[in-house]
Order: C-alpha cells, then sequence, then structure tokens
C-alpha cells in the first residue's frame, strides 16, 4: 500500500521494552496505543514490536475499537522450510523467556529442536546501523553464537527473527551465519495480513501521497540529526514529541 497513511509511534520513553517489568508494560502498552487511536482515528494498529505483541497483544485486541494486528515470531515458517528439524529463534532475552514462544513451537513445530537466543544488544545495534552506521562484525559474530555455538548449532537450517529491530541487520546476520541458513523476517507477511485486514490489495493505494503520515517518539532520541535521515528514507519529514498521558515514565 504505497499510498497509505502511516502514523508511528515509537515508545522511545522506556526502551528497550524487552528489559521492563512485564506488568508496567502491560498497562503501558494499552494505555499509549488506546491513547493514539483516540487521537489519531486510524483504521486498524500494527504493533509493530514482538515483546509487546507476545505479551499485551490480547489486552490490546480488548481495548481497541480497531483491528490490531500483531508481530510474533515465524516459528511456524522456519518449521515448514527445515529439513534438519532444527530451527533458531533470534530475539530479545523478554521475548525468548515468555510463555507465548514456548506455546508457537508446541503448536506449530512440536517436532523440531528450538534453539532460542536472547540478544541485548543487537536492537542497539540495529537502531545505529538505521542512523547510517556500520554494524559491529565482533558483536554480530559474538550473538550468533548463541544460536550456532550450541550443542545442536550446526544443524540449524532456518533462523526466525523475534524483533522487528533486526530487520535492519539481515545481511549481517546471512554473512555472519554458515551457509544454506534461511533467515526469515516476518515483515512481510504482517505487511500483507494488514493489508488483508483493511481489504486492500497490497500495491495499490490507500491514502494520500506516498509516505504520508507523521512520526512520534514519547522521549527525544538520540542522534537526532542522523534519526531524522533514516526516518526521511521511509517517507517522514521528521518527527514530533508524543505527550504520554500517563505520568509513569519508567518501571522505576
Amino acid at each position: 500500500m504505497p499510498g497509505a497513511e502511516i502514523d508511528y509511534l515509537a515508545d522511545t520513553a522506556v526502551y528497550p521494552y524487552g528489559e521492563q517489568d512485564d506488568a508496567f508494560l502491560t498497562e503501558r502498552i494499552v494505555s499509549l496505543v488506546r491513547d493514539a487511536v483516540a487521537r489519531l482515528h486510524p483504521d486498524a494498529v500494527v504493533v509493530a514490536c514482538n515483546t509487546a505483541s507476545t505479551l499485551a497483544l490480547t489486552a490490546l485486541r480488548g481495548a481497541c475499537p480497531v483491528p490490531v494486528i500483531g508481530c510474533v515470531p515465524p516459528i511456524r515458517w522456519a518449521a515448514r522450510l527445515s529439513r534438519t528439524r532444527v530451527i533458531g529463534l533470534l530475539a530479545t532475552k523478554a521475548t525468548v523467556r515468555r510463555p507465548y514462544v514456548a506455546s508457537l513451537q508446541a503448536q506449530f513445530a512440536p517436532d523440531c529442536t528450538l534453539i532460542a537466543h536472547g540478544a541485548r544488544h543487537l536492537a542497539d545495534s540495529a537502531e545505529s546501523v538505521f542512523r547510517g552506521a556500520m554494524a559491529d562484525p565482533a558483536l554480530i559474530r559474538r550473538e550468533l553464537a548463541g544460536l550456532f555455538g550450541h550443542p545442536d548449532g550446526g544443524k540449524i537450517d532456518a533462523v526466525a527473527l523475534g524483533c522487528t529491530h533486526y530487520t535492519f541487520l539481515m545481511d549481517t546476520f546471512r554473512e555472519a551465519s554458515p551457509a544454506g541458513v534461511a533467515w526469515l523476517d516476518p515483515a512481510e507477511a504482517v505487511a500483507k495480513q494488514t493489508a488483508a485486514v483493511l481489504g486492500v490489495h497490497p500495491g495499490t493505494r490507500k491514502g494520500g501521497a506516498a509516505g504520508s503520515g507523521q512520526a512520534w517518539f514519547t522521549a527525544q532520541p538520540d542522534e537526532q540529526s542522523r534519526l531524522e535521515t533514516g526516518l526521511r528514507r521511509f517517507g517522514y519529514g521528521g518527527f514530533s514529541l508524543w505527550q504520554v498521558p500517563s505520568t509513569r515514565v519508567s518501571a522505576g
């Protein structure tokens, strides 16, 4: 939907979500998204965060008057592709430890061995790459060792991405991993599902000019000028600060 009007809201005040308390996050996410729906009047909400989706998707759907599309680790996709029946999951520590991931495996990949690695620093690296920096190959290798350094890691033939930040690191993941490993980013599937929910065929226009919409942040982000350069690649002219209705900005 190249003409869709997409407002982007980043909760930078409590970044990264993966390091926050679950109860605090659930309340925070529901409050923030409900306020955004009331102020922006969208046709749908895409929760472009695995931590938020695995934690608060049910609560969000109960609180919002519009469809809510989540983003969860593509474990089912990995199981469909795998020949060795050993699959990997690269995500944040919070996503890896949540029962939702175990439920996905039990439901969609019961005959697979799932090797999951919770990475703390990859989201930060992705933020830097979005701002124009080069990824640190040594950091990438250290994090991927959490998958391929596992006793059964040599059998992994498909890795599911469990963090939406990691899209910007896909090339470095492929370069640093063994040959033949499929890296699975659910972004396109989420986009297609959003189009289906809205009743729009992918590729058609909905809304105004390409890239219309506003970018919002709940706190002043780092390296503002470099961030704005990255945002312009996605059609945003800059960003504005979002006034959070709650006075509770952090977990403690």
